[in-house]
């Protein structure tokens, strides 16, 4: 009888997992539970206040797979209620557009928009346009469009340039408070991370009430590579599948975009030393920043009490910002939410096959849920 009921279990166990890889979800969703620190509602960037998210997604033929993710900081007009931001660049091999206005006067104008390398352009005069439209700027004359990117040229005709305007503004004025889609959509459509399927990913975190329950979100943008671990455990060492297992064929080039958002009330400076804390999360997942990927983090904050009005008739601002002493737990919640959403870009992406015949499987989960539970990363 002991036998039987042992062999109902791990067939039960077996078949789980085998199922796993048709069911695609975030980490939480198979009970991994990565930091210390409770999610927000969703998990997601959105559970920041007034931040929507939106995608437009190109599938196409037999070579296109290319998108658009737009995150919009507020519902109102950002140019006009700008937001503190900062940007911090853990590798510069990439084309941040418009990153050295906001390092230079430490504010967000325009949403912030993901997409390939070479459809850059497309997306920063769409976003121009869109905010030239928009009521209340009918007299700005300058615009500083914010656009990342990493090259989804694998799986992508990236030198086709399918990105449009139209969907670049598709992807803002679409864009939801609701629940993240992720992994392969939008910017992620064509994306690899680790070897695998990348993909568009997100989470959150909130700080307790007595720290000011403050809300953290994160969104990603995957298409790097390194040696993969999640939640500690050695994932890309056991699949043999990371950097330098095979030194003919790897390479883990390609970039990170990550866009930290939260409604703490928080300056520039801090929010410069918030984004350094991003990088920490990639490299928890065995992210190495490699010569070739350009990893940068754009932070902002929502907070009323620190938005910074276009047309001031005042020479000077008084604002409430968050001291020193008490970013700590912000850090922790970045670190967090950063890690969690670069595996949920891998959890939630779906094989995709592309340009020449290439083919990027996604992370099978089947083999991989196995392995975490042997390193105790399956909490429940």
């Amino acid at each position: 009888m002991k036998q039987l009921t042992l062999l109902i279990f791990l067939l039960f166990t077996l078949n789980q997992y085998a199922s796993a890889q048709d069911k695609r979800g975030q980490a939480r969703d198979f009970g991994i539970v990565i930091g210390v620190l409770p999610t927000g509602k969703t998990n997601s960037i959105t559970d920041v206040s007034g931040v929507r998210v939106g995608h437009t997604t190109k599938i196409s033929g037999d070579n296109i797979r290319t998108g658009v993710t737009a995150i919009v900081p507020h519902p109102g007009n950002v140019f006009q209620e700008k937001v503190p931001a900062a940007i911090y660049v853990g590798n510069g091999f990439g084309k941040l557009a418009g990153s050295t206005q906001v390092i230079e006067l430490g504010n967000l104008e325009t949403p912030i928009v993901l997409t390939n390398t070479l459809s850059v352009p497309q997306a920063m005069e769409a976003i121009v346009r869109y905010t030239l439209a928009q009521s209340g700027n009918e007299k700005v004359q300058s615009v500083n469009a914010v656009v990342g990117e990493t090259n989804d040229g694998y799986l992508n005709d990236i030198r086709g340039m399918h990105v449009t305007q139209e969907d670049v503004l598709n992807a803002i004025t679409k864009a939801t408070t609701e629940k993240v889609v992720e992994g392969s959509v939008g910017a992620g459509t064509g994306t690899v991370c680790f070897g695998f399927k990348g993909g568009i990913g997100s989470a959150s975190r909130q700080l307790p009430d007595k720290l000011g329950g403050y809300q953290v979100g994160a969104l990603v943008q995957t298409n790097f590579g390194g040696v993969l671990q999640i939640d500690g455990a050695p994932v890309g060492e056991e699949l043999k599948k990371f950097y330098l297992s095979d030194l003919i064929h790897d390479k883990p080039d390609g970039s990170c975009m990550i866009v930290i958002a939260t409604d703490a009330p928080l300056d520039s400076r801090n929010l410069e030393r918030i984004a350094k804390r991003a990088m920490m999360g990639l490299a928890r997942t065995g992210g190495i920043a490699s010569n070739g990927s350009g990893d940068y983090v754009i932070a902002f904050s929502t907070n009323s009490a620190v938005r910074v009005p276009y047309d001031s008739k005042e020479i000077t601002s008084t604002v409430t910002s968050l001291n020193n002493d008490a970013m700590s737990p912000l850090f922790l919640a970045t670190i967090e939410a950063t890690e969690e959403a670069i595996v949920n870009s891998l959890f939630q992406a779906t094989t995709i096959g592309g340009k020449e015949g290439h083919r990027v499987e996604a992370l099978p989960l089947n083999a991989v849920l196995p392995i975490l539970k042997k390193y105790n990363s399956i909490k429940k």
